[in-house]
C-alpha cells in the first residue's frame, strides 16, 4: 500500500525496448504503430501486465499515448505530466508532445508516409478513437490496420508479468445498500424498454457495483479485471479467471449468474447471434463491436446501463460515504495539526509529508488503499497541478511559500478526495489575495441552489468567476464523480467548462476544487466532496430545487484568507463549515490536535 518514489526503478520498462516493437512490427509488414495508455478494460491505472506505454517508453502517467512509426516516434501527453514525462522518457528516442493540441491524429497525419500501414490493437481502443486516428492516416494516403498479436506483446512476451489474480469477495451487503439480484433485475428491465435483450459490460467498476463484489487487480482501486452479459430476465455471465474466485463468491452471486473463465468470452459472444445487445462505445473497445458483428448480432449503441445507477449513489453508500469522510477528516486533521506545529519548524521534504498523511491514515485502520498517489507540492512544485514527489525531484518546504497535498483514501464504506493548501510560514498578500479568491469560488459551487436537468457545465462558471474578475484562471475541471469505494474518479457526472449533457441527479458524489497557479511559484487549490441532495422547496419559491451536501470535513487554512475580501454571507459559510467541522472531527481526533483545531476552526 505504501506509496512508491522513484518513477524510474523498475529496469522492466524503458525505451531501450523499442527495437524490440519494430522488429515485431516488421515482421507483421507494419510501418507503424499506435500504443495507448488504455488497456482492455480502458482502466486509468493499471496492473504492470497491462501497462504497455510504460514498458515501451518508460512514461508511468495514468494518461498518455505513443506512436511508433519506422524511424521515428514520439509519445504524447498533457500539461499534467509534461515534467514526468521529460524525466522519464528519452528524448532522443521518443519526442514529447501534447496529447490535446492535435494529438496522435494530428501525428499521424504529419508523419505517416502514404502507402504505409499503421497497426493499432482493436482491444486498446474505442470506435471514437479510431475513427479519428483512420481519417488522419487517410489523409497522410495511409490505412489503419486492425493486427492480432500485438506486436509490442509479442516482444514483451519473454518478461512480461503474470496477469493479476487478486482474490475477489462480495462486498457486504452493509455497504452496498442493494443486492445484486435486485440490481440485474432494475437495470434488466431497463435493457428491455430500449429494445436490447442483453448488454455486454466490460467496465470493471460498472461489475464490481452490479455483482457487489469488489477485487484487487488494479492499484489505488479494488477492481476486479473481468467481463459480463447481463441479460433482460436479470441471469448474467461473469467472464472471471477461476484463480480469482474465492470459495465464498459463487454461493454469494446465486444460481442467476453464471461463472466462465476469460477465455470462453468469445463463445459466449457467437451465442448473442440474432439478439440486440446493448454496448457502450465509450467504455467498450472496438473489438467487442467486431466481435458482435461478427456473431451476426444486432448492436445497440448506448451508454453502460450500470453507469447511471451507479454514479447516484443510495441511501447505504451515502452514509457510508458520510463515516468514511469522518475517519479521513479527523486522519487529515492529525496531519494538517503536524504541518502546521512540527514540520513547519522542521521544514521536512515533499516525500516526508506523503509518508505522514499515509500514516495517518494507516492508524485508522480501516485504510484498504490510497485512491490515487499523494500530490504534495511544496512551493513551485505546487503550481504543477498533478505533480508528484519523486526522489530526484523532491524539495523541502520553505517558509513563505505554500504547500498543496492533493490526497484522498480508500475504505470498505467509502472513497475519499481532498486537497488543502496550507501557509508555511508567513504567506505573501499576493498569496493570501488569490486563495481567497479560490475560496470565493469554492464557496459559490458549495452553496449553490439548482433545478433538475442542470449539468455540471452550468454550474462550472460559479468557481471561476471571481478569478475570472481578476483575470485569472485555472486549466483543469472543477469537478468529477466519486464512486463508493470504487475508482476516485467516475463518470458521467462532471464540473468542467466541457459541454456535458448528463445532469445532476440526487445521489451523485462530485469534487469541488477551483485552483489558481502561478508557475514557477506555488499553485492553490482548495478541494472537497459533495453529494447532490434530493429537492426540496424554498421559502416563496415556486419549484424544488436541488443542492449539494458537503462530505469532506477538514479546515481551511484561515492565514490564507482576506477576510475582508468576503461577503458577510462568505464568512457565515466558512465560519459555519468550520464549527460543522470542530462538532463532528473534534471529537474523534486527540486532545493536542484537538487544541490545535479550536484554533484552525475559530470563526474569522
Amino acid at each position: 500500500m505504501r506509496q512508491t518514489f522513484d518513477e524510474t526503478a523498475d529496469p522492466s520498462f524503458g525505451p531501450e525496448h523499442a527495437p524490440l516493437i519494430r522488429a515485431a512490427m516488421a515482421a507483421q509488414g507494419l510501418d507503424g504503430f499506435v500504443i495507448p495508455h488504455e488497456d482492455e478494460h480502458q482502466n486509468e491505472y493499471l496492473p504492470p501486465a497491462n501497462d504497455r506505454l510504460a514498458w515501451a517508453t518508460g512514461f508511468t502517467g495514468s494518461a498518455g499515448a505513443a506512436v511508433l512509426l519506422r524511424d521515428k516516434a514520439a509519445l504524447f501527453v498533457d500539461g499534467r505530466y509534461t515534467l514526468q514525462a521529460r524525466d522519464q522518457v528519452d528524448q532522443g528516442l521518443y519526442e514529447i508532445r501534447d496529447l490535446t493540441e492535435g494529438g496522435v491524429p494530428a501525428y499521424l497525419q504529419a508523419e505517416a508516409k502514404a502507402g504505409w500501414t499503421i497497426g493499432y490493437d482493436p482491444k486498446l481502443h474505442s470506435p471514437e478513437a479510431l475513427e479519428r486516428l483512420r481519417a488522419a492516416a487517410a489523409k497522410a494516403g495511409a490505412k489503419l490496420a486492425p493486427v492480432e498479436p500485438n506486436p509490442l506483446d509479442a516482444a514483451w512476451a519473454p518478461t512480461r508479468p503474470p496477469q493479476p489474480q487478486a482474490p475477489v469477495r462480495p462486498h457486504p451487503l452493509e455497504y452496498a445498500g442493494e443486492a445484486s439480484q435486485e440490481k440485474r433485475l432494475r437495470l434488466g428491465a431497463g435493457l428491455a424498454e430500449q429494445g436490447a435483450e442483453a448488454a455486454l459490460i466490460t467496465s470493471p467498476a460498472s461489475i464490481a457495483w452490479l455483482f457487489n463484489i469488489r477485487g484487487g487487480d488494479v492499484i489505488r482501486s479494488p477492481l476486479p479485471l473481468s467481463q459480463a452479459i447481463l441479460n433482460a430476465d436479470g441471469t448474467a455471465q461473469l467472464f472471471l479467471d477461476p484463480a480469482k474466485v474465492t470459495p465464498e463468491l459463487p454461493a454469494w452471486l446465486g444460481a442467476a449468474v453464471s461463472l466462465a473463465p476469460p477465455e470462453a468470452l468469445s463463445a459466449a459472444i457467437g451465442a448473442l447471434a440474432g439478439r440486440q445487445v446493448l454496448v457502450d462505445p465509450a467504455q467498450s473497445s472496438a473489438w467487442y463491436f467486431l466481435a458482435l458483428e461478427s456473431a451476426g448480432a444486432g448492436i445497440v449503441r448506448g451508454p453502460d446501463p450500470v453507469a447511471m445507477p451507479r454514479a447516484c449513489k443510495n441511501r447505504t453508500e451515502i452514509e457510508g460515504a458520510r463515516r468514511a469522510h469522518v475517519r479521513d477528516g479527523a486522519a487529515l486533521t492529525a496531519f494538517l495539526c503536524w504541518v502546521a506545529t512540527e514540520a513547519s519548524v522542521t521544514l521536512p521534504d515533499e516525500l516526508e509529508f506523503v509518508r505522514r498523511l499515509e500514516g495517518f491514515r494507516e492508524a485508522t485502520g480501516a485504510l484498504k488503499d490510497l485512491s490515487f498517489d499523494t500530490i504534495a507540492g511544496a512551493a513551485a512544485n505546487g503550481a504543477v497541478v498533478h505533480y508528484r514527489p519523486t526522489f530526484r525531484r523532491a524539495r523541502r518546504a520553505e517558509r513563505g511559500s505554500l504547500l498543496l497535498v492533493d490526497s484522498g483514501a480508500q475504505y470498505l464504506d467509502g472513497t475519499t478526495d481532498v486537497t488543502r493548501t496550507v501557509a508555511i510560514g508567513a504567506p505573501s498578500e499576493e498569496m493570501r489575495e488569490r486563495f481567497t479568491l479560490v475560496l470565493k469560488g469554492h464557496l459559490a459551487l458549495a452553496r449553490v441552489r439548482f433545478p433538475a436537468g442542470v449539468t455540471g457545465s452550468a454550474l462550472d462558471a460559479l468557481a471561476r468567476a471571481p478569478l475570472w474578475a481578476a483575470g485569472l484562471d485555472f486549466d483543469h475541471g472543477t469537478g468529477h464523480g466519486v464512486g463508493s469505494y470504487l475508482g476516485v474518479h467516475e463518470g458521467p457526472q462532471r464540473i468542467s467548462k466541457l459541454a456535458s449533457q448528463v445532469a445532476l441527479r440526487p445521489g451523485m458524489i462530485v469534487s469541488n476544487e477551483p485552483g489558481y497557479y502561478k508557475e514557477g511559484a506555488y499553485g492553490i487549490r482548495i478541494e472537497n466532496l459533495q453529494v447532490v441532495t434530493e429537492p426540496a422547496s424554498i421559502a416563496g419559491g415556486e419549484r424544488p430545487m436541488l443542492g449539494f451536501e458537503t462530505l469532506t470535513l477538514a479546515p481551511i487554512d484561515r492565514n490564507l484568507v482576506v477576510a475582508g475580501m468576503l461577503t458577510p454571507e462568505e464568512r457565515a459559510q466558512l465560519d459555519a463549515y468550520h464549527a460543522r467541522v470542530l462538532a463532528v472531527i473534534g471529537p474523534e481526533t486527540a486532545v493536542d490536535v484537538r487544541a490545535w483545531l479550536e484554533g484552525a476552526c475559530a470563526p474569522l
